[in-house]
Order: structure tokens, then C-alpha cells, then sequence
């Protein structure tokens, strides 16, 4: 393996690894829709903001 495939899979596995860290962080939250503005007061995806609709 040549080094710009070893920095490549590095930053590859960085990027997963810092999105699935936030995804667990969010969901030890309570949010039900990631990345939703109004996640936090969603109150089981039927509210009328479009967040989980």
C-alpha cells in the first residue's frame, strides 16, 4: 500500500467513526429525528413540522 491510500483510509475511517459517534450521542439525547431543528420537542414523529412525517 502506497501512503495517499493509507491517509485516504484513515480519513475515511475518521469521518465514519465522528458520525456514528454523533448519531449515538444524539439518540442518548432522545432525539427521534437527527438533524431535525424541532428534534427535541418531537413528540413521536406526528407533529406537523415534517420532522419524521
Amino acid at each position: 500500500m502506497n501512503m495517499p491510500t493509507i491517509i485516504g483510509t484513515l480519513a475515511l475511517i475518521c469521518v465514519v467513526f465522528l458520525a456514528v459517534r454523533y448519531i449515538v450521542k444524539e439518540k442518548k439525547r432522545g432525539n427521534k429525528c437527527i438533524g431535525c431543528p424541532y428534534a427535541g420537542a418531537c413528540e413521536k414523529h406526528t407533529t406537523d413540522h415534517g420532522c419524521g412525517s
